[in-house]
């Protein structure tokens, strides 16, 4: 039962970084938009699914809490600075985009923005820095904890924050390209083209980086998942870049979604059966079964779930069929 639990907790984070992650790919974009009219456009495309797209991430906190209690733990306690980091940006997010349009003037606008720009940064950072000190594994000793941060603060986890950095901007440009009518969409899918070959660079130098440091060859526990991620991520941002050539942001939708959601899965694979990797003690290691919480308690939370998943997917179906397409003039200006 902990195998299945494990997987829906990577579908839920999988699914917070693909729906919340054009939130912050459009506040970061929101830097080369000039003008307040087009940055309200832009946030307005956004507006109809800012808020439930956030659930995905409750959701997943809320199954790392009941089911993985071992787990979550550990994890905060090895990976706190860019846990701290990525959750203060999603606070900024939010803040800044419900208080900009408060009666402030443009200059208090642009101070909202310079906020919201932040905040997406700094969670696109922080949360690639969580995936990449997964696969950089943690000093998980003998006796359960992990000893010290110091281990965050190499160049392959910087390298895999500035990664997602890059997949999330351009996934807001292509979010942008399909939501945003005639030149406006247009600029976004030239925008999003000319992103995916940076996007591209910051693979292929997390993944030389990555090649070339001990740790990370060492404690990934299958070496083929790991090769298969920058591949199959190189292969999602090519594919989104052909397809805004052909003017099908729908396919280049997906294709982007694809390029968020692979590290999350990929790199549950690189790790398993392992859900916490020791980078000092092999056999300290923290396995899915040792994290799970025990059998009577994942039962009950199965019950409590059954109803959560229907609510949650019909949810995000019903907003995105209520507001598909393109928004134009009469569409509700949200902030």
């Amino acid at each position: 039962m902990e195998i299945v639990w494990y997987a829906l907790l990577g579908l839920f984070l999988a699914g917070y970084l693909v729906l919340a992650g054009y939130d912050y790919g459009v506040g970061l974009l929101l830097a080369g938009t000039p003008g307040e009219q087009p940055r309200r456009r832009a946030l307005t495309a956004l507006g109809p699914f800012f808020l439930g797209n956030e659930v995905w991430l409750v959701a997943a906190v809320g199954i790392l809490f009941g089911a993985f209690p071992m787990l979550e733990g550990e994890l905060l306690s090895g990976l706190y600075p860019a846990v701290a980091a990525a959750l203060a940006g999603v606070i900024l997010v939010t803040a800044a985009v419900q208080l900009r349009s408060r009666p402030t003037g443009v200059a208090g606008r642009a101070r909202w923005d310079g906020v919201l720009i932040t905040g997406s940064a700094l969670t696109a950072l922080g949360w690639g820095a969580v995936l990449a000190g997964l696969l950089q594994g943690v000093p998980l000793h003998a006796d359960g904890h992990v000893a010290g941060v110091g281990h965050l603060f190499t160049p392959f986890v910087a390298a895999g924050g500035l990664t997602l950095v890059g997949l999330v901007a351009v996934h807001g440009a292509v979010f942008l390209a399909l939501r945003l009518p005639g030149a406006a969409g247009e600029r976004h899918a030239r925008l999003g083209r000319r992103l995916v070959p940076v996007a591209l660079i910051a693979v292929a130098a997390a993944t030389v980086v990555g090649l070339l440091t001990d740790r990370v060859r060492e404690t990934a526990q299958q070496p083929v998942a790991a090769l298969l991620l920058p591949v199959l991520l190189t292969v999602a941002l090519l594919a989104a870049g052909r397809a805004l050539a052909r003017r099908r942001p729908g396919v280049a939708f997906v294709a982007s979604s694809a390029a968020l959601a692979l590290p999350v899965l990929l790199v549950a694979a690189t790790t398993w059966p392992y859900a916490l990797v020791s980078s000092v003690d092999p056999a300290a290691g923290l396995t899915v079964s040792e994290a799970a919480a025990s059998t009577p308690t994942l039962r009950l939370l199965s019950w409590l779930l059954i109803p959560l998943i229907p609510a949650l997917l019909g949810f995000q179906a019903m907003s995105w069929w209520v507001f598909r397409g393109r928004i134009d003039d009469r569409a509700p200006v949200y902030w």
